[in-house]
């Protein structure tokens, strides 16, 4: 049986959601696949369930166990790509669960698009947790009705979720990798999926948006921890505008000037009471992501933070709080 597809899972710390994670990938439809856990949980819970998976599901596919010893999205990312050597490299989070054709439908997307190099599916939200949707929760989706192609010659918007999203190996020399100053539990605290989407489409690669590619969401944001996810989405974006601009990119530089525009006329229009007020948390912090990202260097040739002399260091943050549910 020949290996078409590696998936990657990276996991921090949610033995709850976890084995519900693997175990539905590993209930795939679909021959010529293993499973890569790239784990950075401060204990032993993960490495248990994904043993015991692992013995369960051996006469299917492999499931192999990684643990790294430094915290971050964009690392744990990079890892899975350099221990895995299907030629297709799916990805998906620890608090996700996948249909039984998730691995079909991404073989049959690229077979049919043999330029397509970056593949983003539907990221939804399953009925048992709508509830909590009620209750002022928060769930990031991404959901699409329709089949879209991004090529190099036309524009493109940063578009699509890690947590459903597929690569070609071959994109790598291109692209370099994720940027692991960016990211969940990075410096620059998220935007990694961004950063990579543009620097694809950047570098010459096609992009499919492919609507029957679908998972199931569980991450809850409860009302208390939306606003800090926010801000991450704020400062991420800021970092990443900061850098593609500092590298020349003069469309980047107008978009992001419409950003930081559309922010102030919002923040006068509360200040003069002709809108409720309600804080723009991501707006607000644009610039500190951007002032950021002005620390580290910059490797031109695949545009990724770097280490620098001026305090740019990759530190590990506190990942996004996250509130997760299972499966009922």
């Amino acid at each position: 049986m020949s290996l078409q597809i590696s998936v990657v899972i990276c996991t921090r710390n949610r033995p709850d959601t976890i084995g519900q994670a693997v175990e539905t990938v590993a209930g795939c439809d679909f021959s010529g696949f293993d499973i890569h856990i790239m784990d950075q949980s401060t204990d032993t819970k993960t490495q248990e369930i994904v043993g015991a998976l692992s013995e369960r599901y051996a006469s299917k596919c492999d499931i192999v166990y990684h643990h790294l010893a430094k915290a971050g999205l964009s690392a744990a990312y990079n890892a899975g790509i350099r221990t895995t050597t299907g030629d297709l490299i799916a990805f998906t989070d620890d608090d996700v669960t996948v249909p039984s054709d998730w691995l079909s439908q991404i073989k049959a997307t690229f077979d049919a698009d043999a330029d397509a190099e970056l593949l983003y599916g539907q990221v939804c939200i399953p009925e048992s947790v709508i509830p909590e949707l009620q209750n002022g929760n928060h769930i990031p989706v991404l959901v699409f009705g329709e089949a879209k192609r991004f090529v190099p010659t036309e524009p493109y918007e940063p578009f699509g979720m890690g947590a459903n999203m597929a690569i070609r190996r071959r994109l790598m020399e291109r692209v370099g990798g994720f940027d692991e100053a960016m990211g969940g539990g990075g410096t620059l605290r998220s935007s990694q999926d961004h950063d990579f989407a543009y620097r694809t489409h950047r570098f010459g690669g096609t992009i499919a948006l492919a609507p029957k590619v679908k998972v199931d969401h569980y991450g809850i944001r409860s009302e208390d921890q939306w606003p800090g996810t926010l801000m991450a989405y704020g400062f991420g974006d800021g970092a990443f505008y900061g850098k593609h601009i500092r590298c020349g990119d003069k469309r980047l530089v107008l978009t992001f000037a419409k950003l930081l525009i559309k922010f102030r006329l919002r923040e006068v229009q509360r200040r003069l009471g002709k809108t409720p007020f309600k804080p723009d948390l991501h707006g607000r912090n644009l610039m500190a992501g951007y002032r950021a990202g002005l620390a580290f260097d910059i490797d031109p040739k695949y545009r990724l933070y770097q280490e620098s002399s001026r305090g740019g260091k990759m530190s590990v943050t506190e990942a996004n709080a996250v509130t997760t549910a299972t499966r009922k």
